[in-house]
């Protein structure tokens, strides 16, 4: 996929809101060899959404991807070694604290990238009619263009407001020719057109695409459509663009697949830890993931698997990972640090991005009732290392213990005391953040490290991961469908939807019926009035915490600047009420031929 991917840019990219200079670019790179021309054959055609399905490699993954969508928010604030940028800035620590500029890398790439893509995505719209190929395969076809088409444009609607439809030759027209316009105004129009156009697309998807995925790909099927039917709505409806009946239709939207599982081939697993665990990547939980091979890194088009960021990988592997190896034996005279060799299964400690105070003290407050915790982050790290009374592969190095009455009683009243375990057991005060310090001399260090994309079938621990990375999941269709309750004023409908989910929280493996009714019991949903929108955005962060989506989540609802002023510390300061939106990327504004440059950019920059 990776040489179709390349071949299709060679037409799709450069050719609209190009940041180089367009006739540089031709003389440095003549592309000869490749017409448009290719599009309208049946290869051509299928080559062309290959490429679609790869380019989202970009938007899932990557550290800057990552950085985007989780840093800066009540989940998450930046650890210890936030990235440089080209430019010497730290990308993510201006991220996280709202410092950020224009220049911003982490910004830039799905700009860059995206726009390409939907570009391509309008060619394969616009040629497939004129292709010899069956008319089912041209549905199928057309339909997951157009679904991917609207997921490029969500992904820049939610981070940056109202983009241009028109890149040049029409609204959704594939464009060959350079354009240095910015068809970005009047911008209040333009958002109106550009959630009709995401809702047209996937409605369209909903209609045409398979009932059902293949049991080993995630080739699109009317479950992934249903399900970002139903998030589009939902965002619609908090924007200026709202219409009237986006709530009515985004619970239709989300009630279709829940009341039609068995068509669409979709079902909750049984215990929260099973939808993230590695080797079942395509269970019937998850609608749609942006694949790569476990193990492939030329297939997953990363050319240097050992580097970080720039590329196609999982970053998200090593991003939100804990310095593991830095943690000494119990003893405060011990120099054995257990874990001291990288493991593929912990991945590389870089160290990125790690949980608020109010992800550990709050949101996951209930670690026993409710298995989301455990079934999202780390908490027992084995031995690497032989020496200090430690066997590799067998021996527990240390545990991240829930409580710092846990810890105290595992590792003893007394530090100079006897231990009860033989391993280190790390109380909560002691990590970064957690226990409530913003003192900037604590490192960022050691803290809960997600779980959800470890890789075991990596080459090498300081590897990117190769992992399918999730996008869309049944269980979040059950909380779209119970927010859009909550919006259409009819919330009793909202308590069943979510104590579905409270239910599976509930079950852990081994434990008997009357134990999880006992705590299923502990953590349900009650009384309707306890459905608020902030309650359901507790209940997101539980069941999809560090997925990639927690800042759009905030911004498109309103709710990043009160929730991060009043949990996540790092952020507080600097937050402003323009930071809901992203600023237009330097690279786009000066590549634009109008000298009044500043009326495309966004309030605030």
């Amino acid at each position: 996929m990776k040489s179709i991917y390349k071949l299709m840019m060679m037409v799709a990219g450069g050719l609209l809101l190009t940041v180089t200079g367009c006739n540089k670019k031709l003389d440095e790179h003549p592309y000869t060899v490749f017409s448009v021309a290719y599009f309208k054959t049946p290869a051509g055609l299928q080559n062309a959404v290959n490429a679609l399905y790869s380019g989202m490699r970009y938007d899932y993954g990557p550290e800057g991807a990552v950085a985007i969508t989780v840093d800066g928010t009540d989940e998450y604030t930046y650890a210890e070694q936030p990235r440089n940028g080209a430019g010497g800035t730290q990308d993510f620590l201006t991220l996280g604290n709202y410092t950020l500029d224009f220049a911003n890398g982490a910004i830039q790439t799905p700009w860059n990238r995206n726009y390409s893509n939907i570009n391509l995505a309008n060619a394969v719209v616009q040629f497939a009619p004129e292709v010899a190929i069956s008319d089912d395969q041209r549905k199928v076809i057309v339909g997951e263009a157009r679904f991917l088409r609207a997921q490029y444009y969500m992904l820049l609607v939610q981070q940056f407001g109202a983009v241009p439809l028109d890149l040049g030759s029409g609204e959704l027209k594939f464009n060959e020719v350079a354009f240095q316009g910015f068809n970005r105004l009047p911008v209040a129009d333009l958002l109106v057109k550009d959630y009709n156009a995401i809702i047209d697309d996937l409605i369209f998807a909903s209609q045409n695409l398979p009932d059902k995925r293949p049991a080993n790909a995630f080739k699109l099927s009317k479950s992934a459509a249903f399900h970002l039917l139903a998030k589009a709505y939902i965002h619609r409806a908090y924007s200026a663009a709202k219409q009237p009946s986006d709530f009515t239709n985004a619970y239709n939207a989300a009630m279709q697949l829940i009341n039609n599982q068995a068509l669409y081939g979709v079902a909750l697993q049984q215990s929260y830890a099973d939808v993230h665990k590695p080797g079942n990547d395509y269970n019937a939980e998850i609608l749609y993931a942006v694949e790569r091979i476990p193990g492939n890194n030329n297939a997953n088009e990363v050319g240097n698997p050992n580097s970080i960021g720039g590329s196609k990988g999982i970053d998200a592997n090593n991003d939100l990972v804990g310095d593991y190896t830095s943690v000494r034996a119990p003893l405060a005279s011990s120099t054995t640090q257990p874990v001291a060799t990288r493991t593929v299964q912990y991945g590389r400690p870089i160290r990125r991005f790690c949980p608020t105070p109010w992800l550990y003290n709050v949101a996951f407050a209930d670690k026993t009732n409710d298995s989301r915790y455990d079934g999202s982050f780390r908490t027992v790290y084995v031995a690497s290392v032989t020496g200090g009374g430690f066997t590799a592969n067998v021996d527990t190095a240390f545990i991240l213990a829930k409580t710092d009455r846990i810890a105290d009683s595992l590792n003893g009243i007394s530090p100079a005391g006897p231990k009860l375990k033989p391993y280190r057991v790390i109380a909560p005060r002691e990590f970064y953040l957690i226990g409530g310090s913003i003192d900037a001399t604590v490192t960022r260090n050691m803290y809960p490290s997600l779980s959800k994309y470890e890789d075991p079938n990596k080459l090498a621990a300081n590897d990117q991961g190769g992992r399918p990375f999730v996008v869309s999941k049944l269980s979040e269709v059950y909380l779209l469908a119970a927010e859009a309750a909550l919006g259409d004023n009819h919330p009793a409908d909202a308590v069943a939807l979510i104590n579905v989910l409270k239910q599976r929280a509930a079950y852990r493996p081994g434990l008997s019926a009357d134990e999880v009714t006992n705590r299923y019991n502990a953590i349900k949903v009650n009384d309707v009035a306890q459905i608020t929108l902030d309650f359901i955005l507790d209940e997101r962060t539980r069941e999809l915490c560090g997925e990639s989506m927690r800042w759009p989540d905030l911004a498109v609802r309103g709710k990043l600047i009160d929730r991060v002023k009043k949990y996540n510390p790092d952020a507080a300061n600097g937050i402003k009420d323009f930071h809901v939106l992203r600023p237009i990327p330097k690279g786009q504004l000066d590549a634009v031929a109008d000298m009044n440059k500043a009326q495309y950019q966004n309030q605030g920059y």
